[in-house]
């Protein structure tokens, strides 16, 4: 029972960050006078986001089951794989942000009052560390965890790769909300502009490659954990 408070409390938390980055948004777009439309279209929009919108979801259903079913079974075949769908990306955004983008903010961080910088920090350090930390936490400890068959890497990498398609279409048909461009993509390095298709291309099959990976590596210690059990 103690993993259902435990994954209310992650939800509550992630919750909060997606809170707190969406006001650091809107108040930098009314300093900016950028669109706000168009600036909160983006922020849902960008990855870090929908992943952790989607793991407050996932947490708050399986809680939700674990209430309503006290037995000792093991949580539904659904509930597992959505759980596990939203473990991969909320990982790997922790590793990637905290060995490759720590340290570099926003150029408008540096004008940012108390308040804003206040939350801007609490939306990063809860969707990048506290995050993927109680994620892994879950994946190596929480009860009634159901293994996964092998099959479940193609719904764990169905995710991500739908991002990727939906950001590369929408990228060449949203203008930068600060009209410096007639496209805007949410990640430098997936721009076509910058480096041309063949670098953007080449990142996804990268990123969908560690989701490969990580998606073994999720199957695998579920699997282990239900043999040792």
């Amino acid at each position: 029972m103690r993993w259902v408070w435990f994954r209310i409390a992650v939800a509550g938390i992630a919750s909060s960050g997606v809170i707190a980055g969406l006001l650091v948004n809107i108040d930098r777009a009314m300093r900016t006078g950028e669109d706000r439309s168009d600036v909160l279209a983006n922020y849902f929009s960008l990855f870090t986001i929908v992943s952790s919108i989607l793991s407050v979801v996932v947490l708050a259903i399986a809680a939700r089951w674990s209430l309503r079913h006290p037995a000792p079974s093991r949580e539904p075949l659904g509930i597992a794989l959505a759980i596990a769908a939203v473990t991969g990306p909320v990982i790997l955004l922790g590793i990637v942000f905290n060995v490759l983008l720590r340290g570099d903010p926003a150029p408008i961080a540096a004008t940012d009052p108390g308040w804003v910088s206040f939350l801007d920090d609490w939306a990063t350090e809860t969707l990048h560390v506290v995050l993927p930390i109680a994620f892994v936490i879950d994946l190596l400890f929480a009860s009634r965890r159901r293994a996964l068959p092998w099959w479940s890497l193609a719904v764990i990498v169905s995710y991500p790769l739908g991002w990727a398609v939906y950001t590369m279409v929408r990228g060449e048909r949203v203008a930068n909300p600060d009209g410096s461009a007639a496209w805007w993509y949410p990640y430098g390095f997936l721009d076509p502009h910058v480096a041309g298709y063949g670098s953007a291309l080449g990142y996804i099959a990268g990123i969908l490659l560690a989701f490969v990976l990580l998606g073994v590596a999720i199957i695998g210690i579920g699997r282990a954990r239900e043999r040792r059990g």
